[in-house]
């Protein structure tokens, strides 16, 4: 068994999908839209197979709840080595999206970073 996909609402589904095509080289499909709700969707498939939804609809509510909620904490992508994790980290950096943590090697033995990615979203960057 595996996850098929996993699937992120976003207000800015172009800006999200420009994210993740720019920094985690994700392809994209073409761009769902169902007219009689609104609803909107593209499917990411990345090298390994995973994919991610990203969908949008009219009636879409910010979450009030902060950080701390029920829900998706945050995704993380593996990049190969320590080199790339900085590397990545770094032009992100400077792409003004901000270093929430790391690089550093975590108490459980990861090397990694968490970064602050559009619409809040965490993602970490991981050997």
């Amino acid at each position: 068994m595996r996850i098929e996909h996993l699937a992120l609402y976003a207000f800015d589904l172009e800006q999200m999908r420009s994210f993740f095509e720019i920094y985690f080289e994700a392809n994209t499909s073409k761009l769902y839209h169902n007219t009689k709700t609104g609803f909107k969707s593209y499917f990411l498939s990345f090298d390994d197979g995973a994919r991610l939804e990203l969908m949008n609809r009219p009636e879409l509510l910010p979450n009030k709840n902060g950080t701390a909620c029920p829900g998706l904490d945050h995704l993380a992508f593996s990049v190969g080595s320590k080199e790339k994790v900085d590397q990545l980290t770094a032009v992100l950096k400077e792409n003004g999206y901000p270093t929430l943590s790391g690089p550093r090697t975590t108490g459980d033995g990861y090397y990694e970073s968490c970064i602050l990615g559009p619409e809040q979203i965490r993602i970490e960057i991981t050997i």
